[in-house]
């Protein structure tokens, strides 16, 4: 996603994705020593909902419907893996479909969240989207799942004066003593997911539910929604997500955001102080607070949380990102690019600090680096539609190479 280049804007709300996964975010947390804040109680989840500000948003989200199998998965499984139940351990088939081209693997999409049906369609989407349909197609053929939380550096994106952190999940294939008469599945679990297994090798696993999964689903569309200008529908999403797992305070603090785009900030203050009660040093929460007191007028208030935020994260994602494409229109060039090597050493994987590094080093004349740059902007894109618009700028440099 690509947002404006006008950084005057006060600070964005954020939130956390999953698959990309992520929620809109403004930054925040509590509880540090010496800190003068003191958040309240806890309010119940349920709590925090307003239906009454939101009169044209849907009744109602079918949440049935993010792990359901359409017919033409149930046709694939019908003639495509027509043996599958003759397989000495049907996790291995299933998995051997997820990992071939032409057959259930999908194309990795950081586009928009799909559900099991759209992923199986399309044949793309992002990680939530992959453990959604697989886990659509491992319980119709009665295979016991397990879905982990992988707890990764977050990416960061940015769309409609939003920042989106994105987190991991993944699904396990649970291994079973027998899996009917004469076969046995007996062995290591297996682990469906789009990164390999050294790339994750250190990370902290946590086993979350289904429950939790579809919130992470829900809380997606509701970002997606508000990010595209529609509040009264990503409430409805929202407010789905927060039903769907009180406990999930992802899914609260993209209400919260919600809230206060839509000029609310007495719900989103309620909904923000409730997170950072139960996690105070939920950096989200805290600079979203930041920005909900800023909104209201209440700066001396809004002080304390500040420094609060301060103390927990140094630099908000894409600061120097944003201070190279400063410093480039200013036209100092090498200024530019020190600060875009900065933001990459921050996120290695961030296609738009890729793009704007390849720039600053194509006007520096190394067209080498800046074609390097610009491939990985490609492939670190997320979806065809800026891997296309990348790709056009890698072809323009080429011919003015030529």
């Amino acid at each position: 996603m690509h947002p404006a280049l006008n950084r005057s804007l006060p600070r964005p709300a954020w939130g956390r994705l999953w698959g990309r996964v992520a929620l809109p975010l403004v930054l925040a947390a509590s509880g540090l020593v010496g800190c003068a804040v003191a958040p309240p109680a806890a309010t119940p989840a349920a709590a925090l909902l307003q239906d009454s500000l939101y009169p044209g948003a849907p009744a109602a989200v079918d949440v049935s419907g993010v792990l359901a199998m359409s017919p033409a998965m149930r046709q694939y499984l019908s003639t495509e893996l027509s043996g599958l139940d003759n397989a000495p351990d049907r996790r291995q088939a299933l998995l051997a479909a997820l990992r071939e081209q032409g057959r259930l693997k999908l194309d990795y999409d950081d586009g928009d969240t799909r559900n099991a049906a759209e992923a199986f369609d399309k044949r793309a989407g992002h990680c939530l989207s992959l453990v959604v349909m697989t886990a659509a197609f491992a319980k119709h053929l009665g295979l016991p799942v397990r879905y982990q939380q992988v707890h990764v550096r977050p990416n960061y994106s940015r769309a409609n004066s939003l920042t989106f952190a994105s987190g991991h999940v993944n699904i396990v294939l649970t291994a079973l003593p027998t899996d009917g008469p004469g076969r046995s599945t007996a062995g290591e679990d297996l682990t469906v997911d789009f990164v390999t297994p050294e790339e994750l090798r250190g990370a902290r696993i946590e086993p979350i539910s289904e429950a939790r999964v579809l919130a992470m689903f829900l809380n997606n569309r509701a970002a997606e929604q508000l990010a595209a200008g529609r509040p009264a529908e990503a409430y409805a999403w929202a407010r789905a997500a927060v039903l769907q797992d009180p406990s999930y305070l992802g899914a609260v603090n993209t209400l919260a955001v919600i809230y206060l785009r839509s000029g609310h900030h007495a719900a989103a203050e309620q909904a923000l102080q409730s997170v950072l009660a139960r996690a105070p040093d939920d950096v989200p929460a805290v600079s979203n607070l930041i920005a909900t007191l800023a909104a209201a007028g209440r700066q001396a208030e809004a002080a304390p949380y500040r420094r609060r935020l301060a103390m927990l994260q140094r630099h908000p994602p894409f600061h120097f990102l944003d201070l190279g494409v400063a410093a480039l229109q200013k036209g100092d060039l090498r200024q530019a690019r020190s600060h875009f090597e900065r933001e990459l050493r921050r996120q290695p994987f961030q296609h738009e600090a890729h793009y704007w590094a390849g720039v600053a080093d194509a006007l520096l004349g190394d067209p080498a680096s800046a074609e390097e740059h610009l491939r990985r902007a490609i492939e670190h894109s997320g979806n065809p539609t800026l891997g296309a618009r990348y790709s056009a700028k890698l072809a323009a440099l080429k011919r003015q190479a030529l």
